[in-house]
């Protein structure tokens, strides 16, 4: 993945991957944040094929980081992306 599309992804990853008012919701959200991210990296010219080539299924990863801000905001974790390295 080029360096351009990584930067994109964490970026917006970090901005928008929020644990949800409602935690059972989060399959829901995860899939229309992963419209709304393949809408914006097209937007920013980046080819959804070249994020999933890295991370594999965007909606899948969206709700990974979804259920870490969930469980970090339970423990009191103020940094959720912490371990997204």
């Amino acid at each position: 993945m080029s360096e351009h599309a990584i930067e994109f992804l964490q970026e917006w990853i970090g901005e928008k991957c929020q644990a949800p008012s409602e935690p059972i919701r989060i399959e829901k959200q995860a899939e229309a944040l992963a419209r709304e991210c393949c809408a914006k990296a097209a937007e920013a010219g980046i080819p959804l094929e070249d994020i999933q080539e890295e991370v594999g299924d965007i909606q899948e990863l969206i709700a990974s980081r979804l259920e870490d801000a969930v469980e970090a905001e339970q423990s009191g974790d103020k940094n959720p992306l912490r371990k997204a390295g």
